[in-house]
């Protein structure tokens, strides 16, 4: 899954991996020692070294991939800062070992790249690292900060943002007389694909999201849009609102006229839609830039991205999808150098340059993501370069916009992927006509009630 020739599968298995794997229950112990108090249950505030030289061995766990070859390319970067500290990088089923790995505290790791739905239900067994991040927190995203911040303490180092663009097919839109730049809302959204269908007839030109998990991802994006999500601070169920019935609403309009493909993300039937013309339209995260550059040749370089369309006049333009932190767990034996590794990374310039600059695994930069530090992703200085599969665009000043426009968040509940076998389906019903809206709403409402948060 780790490869230097083109990444046909690194970025693709990274994105459905996303938020993808069992529920990890709350409470897993913590037995690191307190200090400077905490805000979780037996929480303690990690504290950076002291020394002027600090020295060690610390355990980086990474998922294999491209990711992982771009964290351990930046490790030489490291060390011409920190000669002394080592760095054991390993390719790690995240997923599958992270949680009994906590629970019996063997061979625990300094430090783990963590999808940002996970942090929370983890919170117990990690390092509060309010207090290293003190220096950099207000220059941080909001929303990377607040989806790691549990009871007052932050429990994940934010590493990208992704927010949600538009992607759409210039060439064939501007052939069919349909301008895509003049769309504002989702509902110009909705009147470009009418025009767009009368000129093409037959074409069905949104994407209608067929995976259960995906579309729930995808439901949360357009939530994050109206500064919402599946549940408050606290952890309570917030489905049943005006918000999640517009954005509900909107998709069932969508499939019942007609004018989505409905299809699994970038599965055979996808791509041969999108190559065809069919499907012009593309609201994802930022990372479906992949897609453009590997997956589909015969329309390379007619795609373009934009903000996403605003739910109403003054609304925002972008919202979350997805995203990863880089947690400390508190039985690591150097978590403190761990962190160091981290904050070289996200904070220095050096490091940040290595990973999203370009280099032997994206020799045109990473540009499936953007830096959640905003230092680091200043408009006017792309860490990336212009995407030739989006006709030569700078996807980075696009993104960086669209980046600083996504609301304000709350941690994602530790049940969240739970939440599919509910939300993520009864969406598909919907969009095979068996359900309403309000239906939706009533019947994932109930269900995870009952069955996720009540049994926790």
């Amino acid at each position: 899954m780790h490869q230097h020739e083109p990444r046909r599968t690194a970025p693709t298995t990274r994105v459905l991996m996303i938020g993808l794997a069992t529920t990890i229950a709350l409470g897993l112990a913590g037995c690191g020692p307190a200090i400077d108090g905490g805000s979780a249950s037996g929480s303690a505030r990690l504290q950076a070294p002291s020394e002027e030289s600090p020295s060690g061995e610390i355990t980086i766990w990474d998922r294999s991939g491209d990711l992982f070859e771009v964290f351990d390319a930046a490790i030489a970067d490291f060390n011409e800062v920190y000669p002394d500290i080592t760095v054991n990088h390993e390719a790690v089923d995240i997923d599958a070992k992270l949680q009994n790995t906590l629970i019996t505290g063997t061979d625990v790791p300094d430090g783990v790249f963590l999808d940002d739905a996970k942090v929370a239900g983890l919170a117990d067994s990690l390092w509060d690292v309010s207090d290293v991040l003190a220096p950099y927190v207000d220059d941080i995203a909001e929303q990377k900060v607040d989806v790691n911040s549990i009871d007052g303490g932050i429990y994940g180092v934010p590493f990208d943002s992704n927010p949600g663009l538009l992607y759409y097919n210039a060439t064939a839109l501007e052939a069919a007389g349909v301008d895509a730049t003049q769309i504002e809302t989702y509902d110009d959204l909705l009147e470009a694909a009418r025009a767009y269908q009368t000129a093409v007839p037959g074409s069905q030109p949104i994407h209608l999201e067929q995976s259960a998990f995906l579309g729930q991802l995808q439901l949360e994006m357009y939530a994050s849009q109206l500064g919402t999500s599946i549940a408050d601070g606290e952890g309570e169920l917030r489905l049943d609102s005006p918000e999640y019935e517009q954005i509900l609403t909107f998709l069932d309009t969508v499939q019942r006229d007609g004018l989505g493909t409905r299809a699994e993300y970038l599965n055979p039937t996808d791509i041969a839609q999108l190559e065809s013309g069919n499907q012009v339209f593309y609201p994802w995260a930022i990372w479906f830039s992949f897609a453009t550059q590997q997956l589909l040749p015969e329309t390379s370089g007619d795609w373009r991205a934009m903000p996403l369309p605003a739910w109403g006049d003054g609304g925002a333009h972008s919202g979350a999808m997805g995203g990863a932190s880089f947690v400390l767990p508190r039985d690591g034996e150097n978590s403190e150098l761990a962190w160091l590794f981290y904050e070289f990374l996200m904070f220095d310039e050096a490091g940040y340059t290595a990973v999203w600059g370009p280099n032997d695994v994206y020799p045109a930069g990473l540009n499936t993501s953007i830096p959640s530090y905003h230092p680091a992703a200043d408009p006017a200085a792309p860490l990336f370069e212009p995407v030739d599969a989006l006709g030569g665009q700078d996807l980075w000043a696009v993104a960086t916009e669209a980046g600083a426009e996504i609301p304000r968040a709350v941690p994602t509940p530790s049940w969240w992927a739970g939440a599919v076998d509910y939300l993520g389906n009864d969406v598909q019903r919907m969009l095979d006509g068996d359900l309403t809206p309000r239906e939706v709403i009533d019947s994932a409402s109930a269900d995870i009630q009952s069955n996720l948060i009540d049994r926790k």
